[in-house]
């Protein structure tokens, strides 16, 4: 029997999957199946099957020798940690090589359960899954980057569109080129000249998959000193990638600056990679280059949930769970998310739908940094907000979600906070998160971060512009100057004028 601690979601059932591509393969154990999936342990090996496939025909022998090994490792893992499902799931090189069926009968033998050949149309089908699920929502042109094929497909919402699936993986590129970075480029033009669907990506995000374009990413973000190293919705601007790619696709690698924070087993794909991107970018005009950490993997997950665990919002989903994990009462969030949705029409504040859905995760993430020293909840808070793997928010979204947990815990006037993650924040999501912080500072002295009290709260119109917070009169004893001080800078930061009541007493001025 397994014990679970706390910490862990105890209605989760953990599952495995096995992604073998032609580069790498990689043992992701999931807590279980949900719509924002949480990892519980991620291994890869480099194993390298596809390299030398376009001369020989075959898979590696010493990397498939090498691969039966670490199956047998893999499978071992996912029994440990307790996973009551496998999935094993083969992409391009085994598909493609005439060696490929002995090699998967062999991978079934160690690993004692179905591998499921993926054809091109089904691998471009999850990868585009993948996308679907990790944006809210996603619409342009999807590239997932293997080490043997690049799967191309339109997504719009939950819709998905054309599919194409080119020999382009950066293994394979590698060898067609003979190493030639010069030929890499025109075999990568004339393959592309065949994916029509990039014309109707036209001036739509490209969505980046694959771990050779999430390590150019990454080399760009320690080029430019980018604060904030989450890959997920991590965007890059048209022009600068330009320059960038230029620079790598010349294979002068080593002189990058940032190559240290690359591995090196995956610093020769890097040209080729940018290569690809480059022609795609010439083909297809993007509005820019958006890089998801979600691909076939999560997209076969995705394709498992039913139709209303698809539909959820995943940022919701996830900050749902950190409350159940971390708050003191997950109701009392919810009571959060109600009466600050409340507030903000009674002050006339209005939303967009992201604006919206940032506030209610805002709520539920209010208060998991209880358990802290005082005087560092809001450092704490900020960061484990800020790195955690939410899905289904762009970067600054997640610096209005770090920033109003700060600002609720550090105070709404300290200029000090956290300038990094300022600077990715619209000033609108600076003042939004502001004001919520505003709003919490004043209901947690009136809760003691308990249910119950909130949905009794009210806001009264007094004329003249004056807003009135009534307490009902059986919470009387709760009127006091604290939570008056506190309404007193939730109306300098708003302008507007307030009084804290109890119902059928005087008003208490704010101040």
């Amino acid at each position: 029997m397994i014990s679970t601690s706390q910490g862990r979601l105890q209605d989760r059932r953990p599952l495995s999957i096995i992604d073998i591509g032609s580069n790498s393969i990689r043992l992701v154990v999931y807590e279980g199946l949900a719509r924002s999936p949480t990892a519980l342990f991620n291994e890869k090996m480099l194993a390298g099957l596809g390299r030398g496939i376009v001369s020989t025909g075959k898979l590696d022998p010493e990397a498939v020798t090498r691969s039966m090994e670490e199956f047998r490792r893999f499978r071992a893992l996912s029994e440990q940690v307790g996973a009551e499902q496998m999935y094993v799931l083969a992409t391009a090189a085994a598909r493609e090589a005439v060696n490929g069926p002995d090699f998967i009968h062999r991978a079934e033998d160690v690993l004692k359960t179905e591998v499921q050949v993926l054809s091109g149309r089904q691998e471009a089908h999850y990868s585009a899954l993948g996308v679907i699920s990790g944006f809210h929502p996603a619409n342009g042109i999807a590239g997932d980057l293997g080490g043997g094929s690049l799967e191309l497909v339109e997504v719009d919402g939950e819709a998905i569109g054309d599919g194409i699936t080119l020999p382009l993986g950066g293994l394979r590129l590698q060898d067609m080129a003979k190493n030639s970075l010069a030929q890499a480029a025109k075999i990568a033009r004339d393959e592309l000249a065949r994916a029509k669907l990039l014309k109707g990506g036209q001036g739509r995000p490209f969505y980046a998959v694959g771990g050779t374009w999430r390590n150019l990413a990454r080399l760009y973000m320690e080029m430019t000193s980018y604060p904030l190293s989450v890959m997920h919705h991590y965007e890059i601007g048209i022009d600068s990638a330009t320059n960038f790619l230029k620079q790598v696709a010349k294979g002068e690698i080593e002189k990058v600056r940032g190559i240290e924070g690359v591995s090196k087993n995956r610093r020769s794909l890097l040209p080729y990679g940018a290569i690809v991107l480059q022609e795609i970018m010439a083909a297809m005009q993007p509005s820019k280059i958006i890089v998801s950490a979600l691909g076939v993997r999560e997209g076969f997950l995705y394709s498992l949930l039913d139709k209303a665990e698809q539909t959820a919002d995943p940022l919701i989903s996830a900050s749902e769970e950190l409350a159940r994990l971390r708050s003191r009462s997950v109701t009392h969030a919810h009571e959060l998310v109600e009466w600050t949705g409340k507030t903000f029409a009674a002050f006339g504040i209005e939303e967009t739908v992201d604006e919206a859905r940032y506030r209610q995760a805002a709520c539920l993430l209010a208060d998991i940094g209880w358990r802290a020293h005082p005087e560092y909840r809001g450092k704490q808070s900020l960061n484990i907000i800020a790195h955690a793997s939410f899905i289904g928010v762009d970067h600054p979204g997640r610096a209005f979600l770090a920033l109003a947990n700060a600002y609720r815990h550090e105070g709404i006037f300290n200029e000090s906070i956290a300038p990094e993650i300022k600077a990715l924040a619209t000033p609108r999501y600076i003042e939004r998160a502001r004001v919520l912080a505003a709003v919490m500072r004043v209901v947690y002295l009136l809760t003691a971060a308990m249910p119950g009290v909130m949905p009794r709260l009210k806001w009264e119109s007094r004329g003249n512009g004056v807003l009135a917070l009534v307490l009902p009169a059986s919470l009387a004893d709760l009127y006091g100057e604290r939570p008056a001080g506190r309404l007193a800078q939730l109306a300098r930061v708003t302008n507007r004028r307030l009084v804290l009541a109890v119902e059928g007493g005087p008003d208490m001025p704010a101040k």
